[in-house]
């Protein structure tokens, strides 16, 4: 018997292609969702024919052609009713205005100025001064040189790792950061103390901070290399040096390599004051009586810049919604002096840091925090709030992030630090805005000042730096107790302010 003729393979082909794609329909059409008009994922004029069809049948739309082709958008755009709400008025501040308004300038170091801001609080109350900064390059220079050996360090731990293994290659990138985080700043001020701005001034590369940055990266990634090949030379000795014997030959030979860090990080910055030895220091007073300080700047660090609250008996709160709260974190591989007090963050309820916050500037303290500043914020208005700008009425589209959502995409993380110097409270006591200090020079905001609204706070803040004695207990005996989850060093909640 003859069999029956069988159908060509592209006929085959083809149904087989139809019955998927009727599949695929009739799943979109139970989801409300409409069948592709491109089959391979290409995008067709046919895509753009019928985008443009729906948005120009729509006025709203059509106007804001009319108007946003020719004009920023965070200009036309600009919440009149939220400039009128973020006044720069504030009913409970701390009992004593510092001054003068700081510039970071073309610098990452806003943690060491926001940290300073903080440290001089005490020593103006003090010496009764009306104008004073503590040296932000100072600790600039010792933080830059400890990075310098951290990361060297690392290049030591790891040098039998690949040089494509995901970690050696994330930390040879921004490897000397000029930000940073609050346990770095207590590494700082306990191993160094602090000083008078005028005894260690400003330096043009403190101040313009990208071609240091770029010859000490240069040199350091070539030290790296320097460090795995002697230590692989090492190890295939025919000798069979011990552990110890080859880590004391690394480290020598990263002492050598450091040394020419020093040499251009001294030359660009200028030779800091030691921490051990003596300087002195005249002033005037708000009342223009002359005054005199002489010691170490570990001595003015702890008998001035020191208060009721010691920077090292404060820790960080967070508020990160992807993790799980009620826990201590951290994070591999971040910090700048080796062996120094790690980076720690309790994570906890945006109420708790909001919380803590007021509960700081009723105490008369000043308070660290870390935020993303350049969502939904002015720099010249000095204003950041989630209402500042009608993105989605102008565009008819609904910005859903979630805040957890951001972290996770990397839509956002700690990009600056700045200082909460007082909170407007409704009359039940609820935060409505904060008054905040920024490190932008006077020009910027309202003379260096910022104003932050609540939903800003509950969206774009990360960190609030809160002293054990004012913390919730329940959070203290967290941070106390020493059992923290581990983050990868590219985690969001690394990045440095």
């Amino acid at each position: 018997m003859g069999s029956a003729p069988s159908k060509p393979e592209s006929v085959i082909a083809a149904n087989e292609k139809q019955v998927v794609v009727d599949q695929v329909t009739s799943s979109m059409s139970s989801l409300s969702i409409r069948a592709p008009t491109s089959v391979d994922g290409a995008l067709t004029l046919s895509n753009v024919q019928a985008w443009e069809e729906e948005i120009s049948s729509k006025p709203k739309l059509e106007l804001a052609r009319t108007i946003l082709n020719h004009t920023d958008v965070r200009e036309a755009l600009q919440s009149r009713a939220a400039v009128i709400a973020d006044a720069h008025v504030f009913n409970t501040e701390v009992d004593f205005k510092t001054g003068p308004i700081t510039n970071q300038k073309s610098s990452g170091r806003c943690w060491l100025f926001a940290s300073t801001n903080v440290l001089r609080y005490n020593i103006m109350k003090k010496l009764n001064l009306e104008d004073f900064q503590l040296s932000q390059s100072y600790l600039f220079f010792w933080d830059k040189l400890n990075k310098s050996n951290y990361y060297l360090e690392l290049a030591i731990q790891l040098a039998d790792a690949p040089l494509d293994d995901r970690l050696v290659y994330h930390l040879a990138g921004d490897l000397i950061s000029d930000g940073g985080q609050w346990d770095m700043v207590v590494n700082l001020v306990e191993t160094y103390g602090v000083v008078p701005q005028t005894v260690f001034p400003e330096s043009l590369h403190s101040s313009l901070s990208s071609p240091l940055n770029a010859l000490l990266k240069t040199k350091l990634r070539e030290h790296a290399l320097i460090l795995r090949d002697l230590s692989s030379s090492l190890r295939s000795s025919p000798q069979h040096l011990s552990e110890a014997a080859i880590l004391s030959t690394l480290r020598s030979k990263k002492e050598e390599l450091m040394k020419e860090v020093y040499t251009v990080m001294s030359a660009t910055l200028g030779v800091p004051p030691s921490s051990e030895s003596k300087f002195s220091w005249d002033y005037y007073d708000k009342d223009g009586k002359a005054g005199h300080w002489e010691g170490t700047p570990k001595d003015f660090y702890k008998t001035l810049a020191t208060g009721q609250y010691r920077p090292s008996d404060s820790f960080s709160l967070i508020n990160d919604p992807r993790n799980a709260y009620g826990k201590l974190y951290t994070v591999e591989k971040l910090g700048n002096i080796w062996g120094g007090r790690p980076v720690l963050y309790v994570n906890t309820e945006i109420e708790q840091l909001k919380n803590a916050v007021v509960k700081l500037i009723k105490a008369g303290q000043p308070v660290f925090f870390g935020c993303d500043v350049g969502k939904h914020s002015d720099r010249d208005l000095g204003i950041m709030d989630t209402a500042l700008f009608e993105y989605e009425a102008a565009f008819d589209i609904t910005l859903g992030l979630s805040k957890a959502d951001r972290l996770r995409v990397n839509e956002s993380s700690m990009t600056h630090a700045m200082v909460i110097s007082g909170v407007h409270l409704d009359t039940s006591g609820k935060p409505v805005r904060y008054k905040v200090e920024n490190s932008w020079g006077e020009t910027a905001g309202n003379k260096g000042y910022f104003v932050m609204s609540d939903k800003w706070f509950e969206q774009f803040v990360y960190q609030v730096v809160v002293p054990k004695a004012l913390a919730p207990k329940e959070l203290v005996k967290v941070y106390e107790s020493g059992e923290k989850v581990e983050l990868p060093p590219w985690d969001p909640m690394g990045s440095l302010a």
